[in-house]
């Protein structure tokens, strides 16, 4: 017996010394005490290998039970510890959120993103703290408002011209059948507010034009342009690069969706480095005449949501770079990657040496 455990120091030292790491070294002796077991159990009694590794299976049993006993009160020591450590943790995110301002019917409704490791009491804090500009109150804009009130989202300001349709109704989930002729973005401000109390929701009635856009933007931390026309994409696209503000854009046509995120100070390219000029009228129909399925928005509308609770808390990987593309009528997804382009009239090399949006 003294001979194998003068076997086992000698692996463990010449491993040591060979730089092997700590769980190869223990491979090695847990080989060994099953090669000597082997021995035990397999020759007779009285045989050389028998007689030179301890006589008797016995010993050799009962210290690997032992052992076995270490190994698992190790463990489950250590499964104590990062438990501790965990209980630590979300104690510190309710702490956070606690001495962040909230009542204790906030902290109720946001438990659920408090005891997400990725958000916690800190990320939502970080939401309550931030302002978010949605641009258009329709298909895109409804999920999108619905989902940052309820998550919490401080100040959220929204921007439409329109009325609600009966037309809309179809997809535009925050407003109903009573609201038809009011002012989407009053329409969605009700709904908002009845949902989440705790929130503040600024409606800007008008189109949105050049010459109020940069100062608009710069009252914000993000924007989500749920639109569909491309002079509006665009203005919305520059005003936000020379504000230096991340942009989460969505579009849907019949029964496909995308959306990305365009954040130039980030490294990530701009709308205009994916889409450099607007296609011809007939090539991108408007819902009206190409129609679009109900749900679509909800999903496109929901994810684009999704990016923004990330993109405001540091949760995960976001969609910069990324253009997620998801086709409903045949159930499918992907993602294409998207790069930045130095010429881009927008963000390119020429247009940050001039100070412009070309």
């Amino acid at each position: 017996m003294i001979l194998v455990l003068a076997i086992a120091v000698l692996l463990w030292v010449v491993g040591h010394f060979m730089g092997a790491p700590r769980q190869a070294r223990w491979s090695m002796i847990g080989l060994l005490y099953i090669a000597v077991l082997g021995i035990q159990i397999a020759f007779p009694d009285g045989h050389p290998l028998r007689l030179a590794t301890g006589e008797s299976p016995a010993l050799w049993l009962i210290l690997g039970g032992f052992a076995l006993l270490a190994v698992l009160y190790r463990a489950g020591l250590t499964r104590l510890r990062a438990r501790a450590a965990l209980s630590d943790a979300q104690e510190q995110d309710v702490a956070a959120a606690t001495s962040g301002g909230f009542r204790e019917t906030e902290l109720n409704r946001y438990a659920r993103h408090i005891v997400l490791r990725e958000i916690g009491g800190i990320g939502q804090k970080a939401l309550k703290d931030s302002k978010v500009l949605v641009i258009g109150a329709g298909g895109l804009g409804a999920p999108v408002l619905q989902y940052l009130a309820a998550a919490g989202v401080g100040t959220i300001g929204v921007v439409d011209d329109d009325v609600v349709e009966n037309t809309n109704l179809q997809r535009q989930v925050i407003h109903a059948d009573k609201s038809i002729g009011m002012p989407k973005v009053f329409s969605a401000q009700a709904e908002m507010e009845a949902q989440n109390p705790f929130v503040t929701v600024r409606p800007y009635h008008r189109k949105l034009t050049s010459e109020f856009a940069g100062e608009l933007f710069g009252e914000y931390d993000l924007v989500l342009d749920g639109t569909d026309n491309f002079d509006t994409r665009y203005l919305v696209n520059e005003t936000a690069v020379r504000a230096g503000i991340p942009l989460i854009s969505g579009a849907l046509s019949q029964w496909e969706g995308q959306l990305s995120v365009f954040d130039p100070a980030n490294g990530a390219p701009c709308y205009r480095c994916v889409f450099d000029q607007a296609p011809a009228a007939e090539l991108a129909p408007s819902c009206a005449e190409a129609g679009v399925l109900g749900p679509l928005p909800g999903v496109i509308g929901s994810m684009m949501a999704v990016e923004a609770i990330k993109v405001l808390t540091g949760a995960g990987t976001v969609l910069r770079g990324q253009m997620y593309i998801y086709d409903a009528l045949y159930g499918e997804s992907r993602s294409i990657r998207i790069a930045r382009r130095d010429d881009c009239p927008t963000c390119g090399a020429g247009a940050r040496a001039t100070g412009s949006d070309g």
